[in-house]
């Protein structure tokens, strides 16, 4: 067991007799986001476990990590195995404990078994259903539509039919998008958010004799629109106790992957639109939305609702030392969360971005922009106190991580070539 008597020097007093325990569906042994949660808590002097694949992920070996339990899960599990896992750890922590998930189908899991977790866990007082509405892609444009938030033009097809003739209402290019959670981890029919330029690349990508949880929606191309997220912690009733805003510069997969390069941005129109949104819902918790700005009608469009942490919720603090997870710790132990303004920082990714940035660069012959580093980056990765997680990153990064780069690299530059006309 690690100890965990690493403070930070600026940030709010939290409670350090609550601990706090990552809850994970699914294998991404790579995943920075769960670095930056033990980090930022740990910082602070939270007792932070988390649930992991095995003893080297960088999550694991963090300084600021009191306990991993070496719990892995697929997503093909059954419910009530999943609450089991997570009810035993409880069990195993012993002490006044809040549950943060790490992803989408965690985060439905909680929600849905919150009374069978409540003896061992503090979680946010949502609805039940309410994650699983959000993480479902269909779901979440009906309740877009509910409440009037713009969104691309979007189509839920039920068959092969319906899935051809979404292009009379999305165009191409077109986005596919894995419908629901859970099934994107058990039969995911696209690996990511994917473009399809024409019917052919449609059929390959979902072929007739194949599943169809997919989501076909309106591609908003770069040219013409501006990416954005927004991160919230929401209080009972969806009461904002932290909204933040930034720009996305680059991503992994370029074409529509997770942020690798961003920018603390105040908008407060975006910030009102978002809080407006949870607001409404009575959405209680950590939220990341993906929003892209079309530029031809002025509109922000919600892209996604991730009803959890999101990877690079380290872009955002306050001046007072406030994030959205220990804006969700003070609120769940009853402490007041400071509302100084957000910080302008930068967030990196690294490796990836290099990756990102190298692809686009190929792919539209342009000079990047925000290439050379910032003082005030905030790195996924690198970090002084805590060198440990990049450690095993890079190592594990150059066995199963640098495979999929590589898959989808040649597949990339294929395409190029074929478009070209060489074969």
């Amino acid at each position: 067991m690690k100890r965990t008597d690493h403070t930070h020097p600026t940030g709010p007093e939290l409670d350090r007799r609550t601990a706090v325990l990552l809850v994970k569906v699914g294998r991404y042994p790579l995943a920075h986001g769960p670095v930056g949660v033990v980090r930022s808590l740990g910082r602070a002097g939270v007792p932070v476990h988390a649930m992991v694949e095995d003893r080297l992920t960088p999550t694991a070996v963090s300084r600021y990590l009191t306990r991993a339990f070496v719990r892995p899960t697929t997503g093909r599990e059954r419910p009530e195995r999943l609450v089991s896992l997570v009810r035993d750890v409880g069990r195993a922590i012993d002490r006044p404990c809040i549950a943060l998930p790490t992803d989408d189908e965690a985060a439905v899991l909680l929600a849905e078994h919150a009374d069978e977790l409540a003896p061992y866990f503090t979680l946010p007082p949502v609805a039940a259903g309410l994650p699983r509405r959000l993480a479902d892609k269909g779901a979440l444009h009906a309740i877009c539509l509910e409440h009037g938030i713009p969104a691309p033009a979007t189509v839920a097809p039920r068959d092969h039919d319906e899935l051809l003739a979404a292009v009379r209402t999305c165009g191409y290019p077109m986005v596919l998008k894995n419908l629901q959670p859970f099934t994107r981890l058990s039969r995911p029919v696209v690996s990511h958010s994917t473009i399809v330029r024409d019917e052919q690349e449609l059929l390959a990508a979902c072929p007739p004799n194949g599943r169809l949880s997919v989501l076909a929606q309106e591609y908003l191309a770069q040219e013409r629109s501006e990416d954005w997220i927004t991160h919230l912690c929401c209080g009972p009733g969806g009461e904002p106790l932290a909204v933040f805003t930034g720009r996305k510069l680059r991503s992994y997969p370029p074409t529509g992957g997770f942020t690798t390069r961003a920018v603390s941005l105040p908008n407060p129109e975006l910030a009102d639109l978002a809080a407006g949104l949870c607001r409404a819902l009575g959405y209680s918790g950590i939220a990341d939305l993906d929003w892209r700005l079309d530029l031809r009608d002025g509109k922000y469009k919600l892209l996604d609702f991730n009803p959890r942490t999101g990877a690079q919720f380290r872009l955002f603090e306050t001046a007072d030392g406030v994030d959205v997870v220990r804006a969700l710790h003070l609120s769940l132990t009853g402490r007041p969360v400071p509302s100084g303004p957000q910080l302008p920082r930068f967030f990196g990714v690294g490796q990836l971005d290099v990756l990102s940035a190298a692809f686009t660069f190929w792919r539209e012959r342009r000079p990047l922009p925000d290439l050379r580093p910032r003082r005030s980056t905030e790195r996924a990765w690198l970090c002084r106190d805590d060198p440990a997680p990049a450690a095993v990153m890079a190592l594990r990064f150059g066995g199963e991580g640098t495979q999929r780069v590589a898959g989808y690299a040649g597949n990339r530059i294929a395409k190029g070539l074929v478009a070209g006309g060489l074969r």
